[in-house]
């Protein structure tokens, strides 16, 4: 029979769902503008590390515990984690991006999925006891769905990707070929960065390059802009 899950995780992970996810380069406008990433070569060596040094410690471990937050209905341990998802983006325009994603996903998936969780977690943003991450509602929504958590993170990272490639693409600029390619040559790096993140180490969430943080913030100075982050 035909697993319906796997459609479920499609339209979760989708890179043109309807919340904003296009409107973010996580940094990469001002490495494009510093010509630090300017090809293929340098596009890659920038996805890859923030895949492996910034998102495997941050959103990627707090899908994978939010998830298990999820499977035992442990509404504090999502606080707690809500908080500490706050306090390790240092950069104002990547903390607001997470909150504006996550609030959109919300949205989005509340009419369509039956989550008590996720209601008790919209509540808990509304009376500002929560920020509202998009991870945090990523890895909720796919538990409420019932889509294994190797498959969600598998998804995620898939996700983060797609948007990282495609923004090269557009801002270097690169050709489609080129960007194809280089999501291809992903492929095993994703398939480690979900078994690292089944069982995240937690006391390595927060550890990420301390360059990726730098940029995003000179990002809310640059010149100009086509990205909000």
């Amino acid at each position: 029979m035909f697993n319906t899950n796997l459609l479920s995780l499609l339209q979760l992970s989708d890179p043109t769902l309807p919340i904003g996810g296009y409107a973010h380069s996580n940094g990469l406008e001002t490495y494009v503008q510093l010509g630090i990433v300017k090809d293929v070569t340098t596009a890659k060596a920038f996805v890859t590390e923030m895949l492996t040094q910034n998102l495997q410690y941050t959103d990627g471990a707090f899908v994978s515990l939010a998830f298990d937050a999820a499977a035992k209905n442990n509404f504090k341990r999502l606080l707690e984690l809500d908080n500490e998802c706050t306090a390790v983006k240092l950069p104002k325009e990547i903390r607001q991006a997470s909150q504006k994603l996550g609030m959109r996903l919300l949205k989005i998936f509340m009419p369509i999925c039956e989550c008590a969780i996720a209601t008790q977690y919209k509540e808990a943003i509304h009376q500002q006891k929560a920020a509202g991450h998009y991870s945090i509602v990523f890895g909720l929504y796919a538990h409420a769905l019932g889509i294994s958590k190797s498959e969600a993170l598998t998804g995620f990272f898939y996700n983060a990707a797609v948007g990282m490639v495609t923004n090269s693409v557009k801002l270097i600029p690169l050709g489609q070929q080129d960007g194809q390619q280089l999501l291809f040559s992903l492929q095993p790096l994703i398939t480690e960065l979900v078994e690292n993140s089944l069982v995240p180490n937690k006391d390595l969430i927060g550890l990420c390059c301390s360059g990726f943080d730098i940029r995003c913030m000179q990002h809310e100075q640059l010149y100009s802009r086509l990205y909000m982050s």
